[in-house]
C-alpha cells in the first residue's frame, strides 16, 4: 500500500470515517508515518486513529511511547487553551465587548476526540473596530501594541504559560485582491452577530461564517506559502456539520468573494482523501487544481514550513518565493498578482524600520534588538 494512502487511512480512522481493514507495517514505516504526522501537525488525530487498531497492528514500543507522550501533551495544551479562551471571553465581556473564538479551539469541538487537535495560537474576534480594540488592549496591558498590529489583528505578548493570542478587530485576513476582499469582509462583519455560546464557556461563529472565513484562510496561506492537513481536516469537519442551507448560501457567494478556484481544489482533495459526499460539497470538484493542492500540502506540511524552499538561506528563500509566485499564477492569476503587489507594498512601507534594525527580515531584526 502507498505510504500516503496508509497515512490517510490512519487519519480517517482518527476522524471516525474509515473501515478498519488490517494491514502490516514495519518499524521504519511507522517512524516515517510519525514524521509525516508531525510535519502536518496532526499527531494527536492520527494517534487517536491508531488506538482503533487491534493490538497486533500497533506501532513498535519506542514509536508508541513517543507518540503517546506527544498526544498527551496535545491534550494538555487543548485544556490550557480552552481555559485561556474562556478567560479572555470573560475579560472582554466585562469590558462590554462581544467576542468569539475563531478557527483552532472552535474547530477542536468538532473532532470525535475533542482534545486531539494539535493547537496553535488562540484567535479571538472582538467587536469595536481597530482603534477601539487596540486602545482597549493597550489600556489593559499597559504597553504600546502598534508594532504588533497588522491589517486584521493584534499579536499579544506570549503569556507566562506560553499561550499565543491574536485579537482580531477584523474577522479575517481576507483575500489579496482588494475588490473581492472588501466584499468578503463586509459579509463576514454582518455574520459576526450570529455567534453562539458553547459548553467550553466561549462563543463560536456560525457554520456559514466558519466555512467562508476558513476557506479564505486556506486560500491565503496556500497561495502565500503553504497549507497543511490540519486546516484540511478542520474544513472537512465543518462541511460534515453544515446544514444544506448553509452550504447553499456559501456556495452562491464563492465567485463573488474570489474563492471559487480554491473551493474547487479543496472539494476534490476532500473527496479523494476523506470521501466527502457530493451532497456536502460547495461546488464541483476541480481535479487539476486539487491534485496541485494535494502535492503542495504533502510536500510542504503545516503552512509550508517543511517545503525545500523553506530550508534555504535568506536570499535563496527570497528568490524561491518569487519563483513560486510565478509558478502559482495558473492556479489563480488574479490573487497571485495581488499577492505579489501586497508583498512589495509591505517591503516599501517597512524600509525605514528595516534600515533601523539593519535586517531584511523584520522578525529577525526585532529578535536581535530584543536580546541586545
Amino acid at each position: 500500500m502507498d505510504q500516503n494512502e496508509t497515512f490517510f487511512r490512519l487519519l480517517r480512522l482518527g476522524l471516525g470515517v474509515a473501515d478498519k481493514a488490517p494491514w502490516a507495517l514495519g518499524d521504519n514505516e511507522w517512524r516515517s508515518l510519525h514524521e509525516t504526522a508531525a510535519r502536518q501537525s496532526v499527531l494527536g488525530v492520527v494517534w487517536h486513529g491508531i488506538g482503533c487498531l487491534p493490538q497486533e497492528q500497533q506501532p513498535p514500543m519506542d514509536v508508541a511511547l513517543q507518540w503517546a507522550s506527544e498526544a498527551e501533551r496535545i491534550r494538555g495544551l487543548n485544556q490550557l487553551q480552552n481555559a485561556e479562551a474562556a478567560r479572555l471571553t470573560r475579560v472582554f465581556a466585562e469590558a462590554g465587548r462581544r467576542s468569539m473564538i475563531l478557527k483552532g479551539q472552535a474547530n477542536a469541538r468538532l473532532y470525535p476526540e475533542r482534545l486531539s487537535r494539535q493547537p496553535g495560537d488562540i484567535d479571538i474576534w472582538v467587536e469595536g473596530g481597530r482603534e477601539n480594540v487596540v486602545a482597549l488592549l493597550e489600556e489593559r496591558m499597559g504597553c504600546d501594541l502598534k508594532k504588533e498590529t497588522s491589517y486584521h489583528h493584534v499579536h499579544l505578548p506570549v503569556n507566562g504559560q506560553g499561550v499565543v493570542v491574536e485579537v482580531h478587530f477584523r474577522p479575517s485576513s481576507g483575500n489579496f485582491n482588494p475588490i473581492t476582499n472588501r466584499r468578503l469582509q463586509q459579509w463576514l462583519e454582518m455574520e459576526c452577530g450570529c455567534s453562539y455560546a458553547v459548553e467550553e464557556s466561549f462563543s463560536v461563529p456560525s457554520t456559514r461564517f466558519a466555512l467562508m472565513m476558513q476557506l479564505a484562510h486556506i486560500q491565503r496561506h496556500f497561495l502565500g506559502g503553504g497549507i497543511g492537513l490540519r486546516q484540511i481536516c478542520d474544513y472537512w469537519l465543518l462541511l460534515e456539520s453544515a446544514r444544506a442551507d448553509d452550504l447553499r448560501e456559501v456556495s452562491a457567494l464563492l465567485d463573488r468573494f474570489g474563492l471559487g478556484h480554491t473551493a474547487g481544489a479543496l472539494m476534490w482533495l476532500l473527496r479523494e482523501v476523506f470521501g466527502l459526499d457530493e451532497s456536502q460539497m460547495l461546488c464541483r470538484p476541480d481535479k487539476w487544481r486539487g491534485e496541485w493542492m494535494l502535492r503542495e500540502v504533502m510536500e510542504g506540511g503545516n503552512f509550508g514550513r517543511h517545503a525545500p524552499r523553506a530550508t534555504k538561506g535568506k536570499w535563496r528563500r527570497f528568490f524561491a518565493g518569487r519563483v513560486r509566485r510565478l509558478q502559482m499564477l495558473p492556479f489563480d492569476a488574479t490573487e497571485m498578482l495581488w499577492c505579489e503587489v501586497n508583498y512589495w507594498k509591505v517591503i516599501w512601507r517597512t524600509i525605514p524600520e528595516r534600515i533601523r534594525l539593519r535586517s531584511w527580515s523584520l522578525a529577525e531584526g526585532r529578535r536581535k534588538q530584543q536580546y541586545q
